[in-house]
C-alpha cells in the first residue's frame, strides 16, 4: 500500500490538471484529472478489487461449509469407531470363542459402511444382505460341530433362511434402519461438499470488459473529477454489481432447493430414530440377533434337515458352545446432545446461507454505498446528485435494461450454468435420501467422483482392520494469482490549485481502500 501511494503521489505532480477528458473511454469526458494511462490502471485496479471482493465473501460461505462437513463428516466416523469398539468389547465377553473365530465378519460390516460413507462403489443392502449370510454359515457350522457339514450344504441351508428367518426379525429392521441412516449420512456429506465446490468456482468467474468499466466509472470516476468525497447513491451501487453478479445470482433457485433439501435430510437424522441411535445400537441389536439363533437353535436344525436331509455325524467329540449374553449397551432413540448441536448448527447455517447470491450485491455495496441522507449528494455516474433508475431484479434475464452494465442476456456463463446442474443433480440425491433410497446420476463434477460418489474416490479410500481415523486435512481454499504493480507514467505542465485536488482525491481513495 505504501508503495503505491508513493507512485500515485509522484505520478499525480507531474499531471497536467486542467486536461480536457476527452481521451477518456470510461469517465466523464469534462474536466479531470486523469490521463488516458491513469483510467487504464484503475480500470485494472478495479477489476482485481471486485474480483477479489467476491471472493473473498465466497470464501468465507466456503469456508462454513468446509466447516460444516468436517464437524459431521469426524462425528460419523467417531460413531463407527465407538460402535465398532463396542462390539468388540461387548461380544468378547458375551460370546468368547464364538466371537473371536468369526471376528472378521464383523470386521468387514464397519469395512463396508465405513467405505460406503466415503463414497466407495458399495452396495448397501448386498453388503448387508452378505453380512447376514456369512453370519449364518459361519455359526450354523459352529453351533452343529457335532456334524460334518460341507459348502453344498451350507447352500441349502442359505435358501431355508429367507422363510425360517434363523436371526428373527432383526436382519429386516437393521436393513431399514441402516440404509436410511447411512445413506442419508453420505449424501448430506456430499451436499456440503458440493455446496462448497459451487461456491468456489461460481467466485471466480471472469468479469467482463463492461462489468469492469462499471465498477471503475462507479468507484474512480469521482476521483478523476474532483468529487472524491461523493459515495455512489445506493441504488446506482445495486444496479452495477446486480449486472455483474446477473450470472451468480441465477444459482439462486437451485442454491434454495439445496438447501430445503438438506435440510429435510438434517431432519431425517435425527427422527425417527437418530444417527447416532442407530449406529451406536448396532452391537446389541447384532447380538440380539445370535441368541435368537441359539435359542431357537433346535427348531431351525429340525425345518433345515426336513429341507436339506440330516448331515453326517462327526466323529470328533466338541463341547457345546454354551448359550451367549448380551453385553452390549442400551442406547437411547433420541440424539445425543453432540448431534443436537451439530444438526442445529449446520441447520442455522443452511438458512442463513439461502438467499446468498441474491443478496450478495447488497453485500458488496455496504462500505461503497452512500447513506439513507445522502440521496442528493451521492455519485451517479455522472456527477453528484439523485440517481434516478429503478433498481433492477435479480438474475441475467432481468438485466436485459440495466442501465449500467450491458449484457448479452443469451450468453450465460457456462461455468455457472454447469454449477447449477451439479446442484440440480445433488437435489435430487438429497430427495431419494429423504425416502432412504440411493441413487446414481450421471455427474459431471470435476473433483466429485461419478456414481454413488461421495467425500472420495474408489482408489482413494482406504482402511485398516480397524477403522481409521477421520482424515483432518485443510478444507481446499483458492489463493489469489499474485500481480504485477505497473507505475503509472503521465506527462503534463504543473497547475497547483489542481494538483492539490488531485492530491487530495488520490490520498483520500488509497487511505479508503
Amino acid at each position: 500500500i505504501h508503495v503505491n501511494i508513493v507512485n500515485c503521489l509522484s505520478l499525480s505532480l507531474s499531471l497536467s490538471l486542467s486536461l480536457s477528458g476527452e481521451h477518456l473511454r470510461v469517465c466523464s469526458q469534462g474536466y479531470t484529472c486523469c490521463t488516458s494511462g491513469i483510467e487504464d490502471n484503475l480500470l485494472n485496479l478495479s477489476r482485481r478489487e471486485f474480483e477479489t471482493q467476491v471472493k473473498e465473501s465466497g470464501r468465507t460461505l466456503q469456508a462454513s461449509l468446509n466447516g460444516q462437513f468436517k464437524s459431521f463428516d469426524n462425528y460419523f466416523l467417531e460413531l463407527l469407531n465407538r460402535s465398532e469398539a463396542s462390539l468388540q468389547i461387548s461380544f468378547q465377553a458375551g460370546f468368547g470363542s464364538l466371537f473371536s473365530q468369526n471376528a472378521k465378519v464383523f470386521q468387514d460390516l464397519y469395512s463396508d459402511l465405513w467405505h460406503y460413507y466415503r463414497g466407495s462403489n458399495v452396495n448397501l443392502e448386498e453388503a448387508l444382505n452378505e453380512f447376514w449370510a456369512r453370519l449364518l454359515e459361519r455359526l450354523f457350522k459352529a453351533l452343529n460341530a457335532q456334524y460334518i457339514i460341507g459348502e453344498e450344504y451350507l447352500e441349502c441351508v442359505a435358501k431355508q433362511s429367507e422363510t425360517l428367518k434363523p436371526f428373527g426379525d432383526t436382519p429386516r429392521e437393521l436393513k431399514t434402519k441402516i440404509t436410511r441412516t447411512v445413506i442419508a449420512a453420505r449424501t448430506f456429506a456430499q451436499g456440503l461438499v458440493i455446496s462448497g465446490e459451487a461456491v468456489r468456482k461460481v467466485s471466480q468467474v471472469y468479469m467482463s470488459t463492461e462489468c469492469v468499466h462499471a465498477i471503475m466509472k462507479m468507484t474512480y470516476c469521482p476521483h478523476c473529477s474532483g468529487v472524491a468525497f461523493a459515495k455512489p447513491c445506493s441504488n446506482y451501487c445495486r444496479n452495477v454489481i446486480k449486472g455483474c453478479l446477473a450470472n451468480q445470482a441465477d444459482l439462486d433457485s437451485e442454491w434454495r432447493n439445496l438447501a430445503d433439501a438438506m435440510l429435510e435430510v438434517v431432519d431425517k437424522l435425527s427422527r425417527p430414530y437418530s444417527v447416532d441411535s442407530v449406529v451406536l445400537s448396532l452391537p446389541k441389536r447384532i447380538a440380539e440377533a445370535i441368541l435368537y439363533m441359539q435359542d431357537n437353535l433346535n427348531t431351525f436344525n429340525n425345518k433345515v434337515f426336513q429341507a436339506c436331509g440330516s448331515p453326517v455325524q462327526s466323529s470328533n467329540s466338541e463341547d457345546q458352545i454354551k448359550r451367549g449374553t448380551n453385553t452390549a449397551e442400551e442406547v437411547s432413540g433420541t440424539p445425543g446432545a453432540q448431534l443436537e448441536k451439530l444438526l442445529s448448527d449446520v441447520s442455522r447455517m443452511l438458512r442463513d446461507m439461502m438467499q446468498y447470491w441474491v443478496h450478495l450485491p447488497r453485500k458488496l455495496c455496504v462500505d461503497r454505498e452512500s447513506g439513507p441522507s445522502e440521496t442528493d449528494r451521492c455519485w451517479n455516474g455522472m456527477n453528484v446528485d439523485r440517481y434516478l433508475p429503478d433498481v433492477m431484479g435479480n438474475g441475467l434475464a432481468s438485466q436485459i435494461n440495466n442501465p449500467e452494465v450491458e449484457i448479452d442476456i443469451t450468453k450465460p456463463d457456462m461455468t455457472v450454468r454447469k454449477q447449477i446442474m451439479q446442484l440440480k443433480i445433488m437435489i435430487n440425491r438429497l430427495k431419494y435420501a429423504i425416502n432412504g433410497n440411493d441413487v446414481d446420476f450421471q455427474d459431471t463434477s470435476d473433483d466429485i467422483s461419478g456414481s454413488g460418489s461421495g467425500v472420495c474416490a474408489d482408489d482413494q479410500c482406504s482402511r485398516d482392520t480397524r477403522l481409521s481415523a477421520p482424515n483432518t486435512d485443510k478444507p481446499n481454499v483458492y489463493g489469489y494469482p499474485s500481480e504485477n504493480k505497473k507505475v503509472v507514467k503521465g506527462r503534463s505542465s504543473q497547475n497547483l490549485p489542481c494538483v492539490s485536488l488531485c492530491l487530495l482525491s488520490l490520498v483520500t481513495v488509497l487511505l479508503r481502500r
